[in-house]
């Protein structure tokens, strides 16, 4: 089983930061991804921003060039900076780990979430 906590979040004024964290623990398969997907209040679940234990990233048009997403490998640990935040960007944020081993379906992994409010 692996497990996801997160970290970070929190209540900030428009073109302010923050700076959330996600550790995972367990049995986790080397090659995987990492990464946060938020949910506002009467929408679906989006990917916010990825990224491989090879180090490839991915990042949701509406994040790119304001947040930067990392991760120790070696530590299962992943991060997401978020600068010049939005109202819109107001949600729940998820970290997410999925991976698939061969002849295995995918594995997702959910973090609880935590709350990310801007103030316009």
């Amino acid at each position: 089983q692996v497990q996801l906590v997160e970290s970070g979040g929190g209540l900030v004024q428009a073109g302010g930061s923050l700076r959330l964290s996600c550790a995972a623990s367990g049995s986790i398969f080397s090659l995987n991804s990492m990464g946060w997907y938020r949910q506002a209040p009467g929408k679906q679940r989006e990917l916010v921003a990825a990224i491989t234990s090879g180090g490839s990233t991915n990042y949701a048009d509406s994040v790119k060039g304001r947040f930067t997403i990392s991760r120790d490998t070696a530590k299962n640990t992943v991060n997401l900076q978020m600068n010049i935040l939005k109202p819109e960007d107001t949600a729940v944020y998820y970290c997410n780990l999925y991976y698939t081993r061969p002849f295995d379906t995918r594995r997702d992994y959910w973090g609880q979430g935590t709350q990310v409010t801007v103030s316009s």
